[in-house]
């Protein structure tokens, strides 16, 4: 149950972070924003009652801040990400670290903390913001990658955990009207799929983990393109370079 739960959003300063911690916040969830932008933290916080942890996780004491925060956490979500678009040859070294650091090793490691509490108590709820990217997508190699790395780790998790009283849920949204498209170097200009609102993607979180749902998708037709990536991936790729 989310109600009144203690929870942590990590990339809590805009997006779906920041839509997914009005909806905690509205059930009554005592909320953690963690983000880098102080002053939209700052002002989603106060607009919230909640607390703001201003920190970047692709440092070392950023990390240390955010693992710190999530000891003794109802709900852990994780939601702060980084994109890149390029040519994978003209990626520089730093910016293929930060997307692994902010991506995938922050995830880890915070649920990481956030486990011992859980078991204790005998109730928790881990959430992985991933992305359809996960079927493969050119000009995103290492996005993808560490999209589909932290699902697969969702998934190991959900094995270890299971009759333990914790959920671990997944998201896996397409196009979102987020800032995250200019971030990445390159903007959405595709008329198909229109992006979704962030509050319709939050929405659709927080019932699945209210359900107690594995996986969900964003909007929940993308279903079909991963199943139909699983069963007949040559084919799914050959349809993929030729219409996007």
């Amino acid at each position: 149950m989310i109600t009144g739960c203690s929870a942590l959003v990590t990339g809590g300063s805009s997006g779906i972070g920041a839509a997914i911690a009005e909806g905690l916040a509205a059930a009554g969830c005592a909320v953690t924003v963690l983000g880098r932008d102080r002053t939209r933290l700052t002002a989603l916080a106060h607009r919230l009652d909640a607390c703001a942890l201003v920190a970047d996780l692709s440092t070392a004491e950023g990390l240390s801040q955010a693992v710190d925060a999530a000891k003794g956490v109802d709900l852990l979500v994780n939601s702060a990400g980084r994109g890149w678009a390029g040519d994978l040859a003209a990626m520089a070294p730093t910016d293929i670290d930060a997307l692994i650091a902010v991506n995938l090793t922050a995830p880890l490691r915070l649920a990481q903390a956030a486990l011992p509490g859980m078991r204790s108590r005998g109730r928790g709820h881990l959430v992985f913001i991933s992305s359809i990217a996960t079927v493969g997508v050119g000009g995103e190699a290492v996005y993808a990658a560490t999209k589909a790395g932290l699902r697969t780790f969702a998934a190991s998790v959900r094995h270890e955990v299971a009759g333990e009283g914790i959920g671990v849920t997944t998201l896996l949204p397409g196009a979102v009207r987020t800032p995250f498209f200019e971030h990445r170097g390159l903007p959405y200009d595709r008329h198909f799929p229109r992006p979704l609102s962030p509050a319709k993607v939050a929405t659709a979180l927080l019932q699945a983990i209210e359900r107690g749902e594995p996986e969900v998708f964003a909007p929940r037709w993308l279903t079909v393109a991963a199943r139909v990536q699983g069963a007949v991936p040559e084919l799914f790729h050959r349809l993929a370079q030729r219409f996007g």
